[in-house]
């Protein structure tokens, strides 16, 4: 009996709360993961495991006994795999599709960028925005698949990166507005998706109600924390040049340029539908937004 959702890149950002949210609903899961020693220490026992190497197709093909429905977070947005980011973030979820059409699983929930403008993504040419454009067309033009794509923008964890003691250092300054989300509502809302077979061919923007500046959220820190936590705009020319310098030892700085250089051009017109974009969500999904505030306390174990 098919019983199983799958999650590819179960232990990531996302993954570790869609994996949580699955288990919390009584749904069997199954993490398909490259060591599972670890991968227990982060998601504990409850989960069932497949250990094996997403690059692999045989491990992939194995992998989907008894599945009926795969999630798929794949990220390679790291200093150690950023050299493998076609192969997993395009090779691999391709490979992924191509099994589960062959054992007849047609249920497909994608963790995607928040949208899909190619206009911006040539102009910063950025890599990933390719490699997800493929994958989404790939679904698109299926006869086959019941899939949804959850578009997610940066999570609330970028704040928390860029701060440091008393200074919240923001690479170009970023944005005036952009969307945010807590990285447990998209692990609530994948979840929920992954269990439900109305969503056909639709895509979700997955944003709180409201944007966010890096300003605000500065001065927000500096009341939860009790500190003050100044913001200040870091020069993009020096991350740049030490982008290019270090591209052939480690091309992670590279790609993070890039991504930062979307940071700072996010598209206005996207902001403005953040309220309209959160009030389809509200009225699909059945979870209750996390806002910052509550994010931050529950991270750093603060009372309120």
């Amino acid at each position: 009996m098919d019983n199983f959702v799958l999650v590819f890149g179960g232990t990531g950002n996302y993954g570790k709360y869609i994996v949580e949210s699955l288990i919390a609903k009584n749904v069997p899961v199954k993490v398909f993961t490259r060591d599972v020693k670890r991968a227990k220490l982060k998601l504990g026992l409850k989960p069932e495991f497949f250990e094996g190497d997403v690059l692999d197709q045989t491990s992939i093909l194995n992998s989907l006994e008894n599945v009926r429905a795969i999630i798929i977070s794949l990220s390679a947005m790291h200093p150690k795999l950023i050299r493998k980011q076609k192969e997993i973030e395009h090779d691999a979820v391709m490979t992924i599709l191509n099994e589960a059409e062959k054992k007849n699983i047609k249920r497909i929930v994608f963790i995607s960028i928040y949208d899909i403008q190619k206009e911006l993504i040539e102009k910063l040419k950025l890599d990933v925005g390719f490699l997800k454009i493929a994958i989404e067309e790939r679904l698109a033009n299926s006869e086959f698949f019941n899939w949804t794509v959850l578009g997610c923008p940066p999570s609330y964890i970028i704040f928390t990166r860029f701060t440091r003691k008393r200074m919240m250092l923001v690479p170009g300054g970023g944005a005036p507005l952009i969307p945010s989300i807590a990285p447990q509502d998209v692990g609530e809302i994948a979840a929920q998706a992954s269990i439900r077979d109305d969503l056909n061919k639709t895509r979700f923007k997955i944003t709180y109600s409201e944007p966010f500046s890096f300003p605000e959220v500065a001065n927000l820190f500096s009341r939860i924390f009790g500190r003050k936590i100044k913001y200040r705009k870091l020069p993009l020319f020096g991350l740049k040049i030490a982008s290019i310098i270090s591209y052939t030892i480690n091309p992670y700085l590279w790609h993070l340029v890039k991504y930062v250089g979307l940071l700072n051009k996010f598209p206005k017109n996207l902001v403005k539908k953040i309220p309209e974009d959160h009030e389809k969500l509200k009225s699909t999904f059945d979870f209750q937004p996390m806002t910052l505030e509550d994010y931050l306390k529950t991270e750093y174990k603060i009372d309120s």
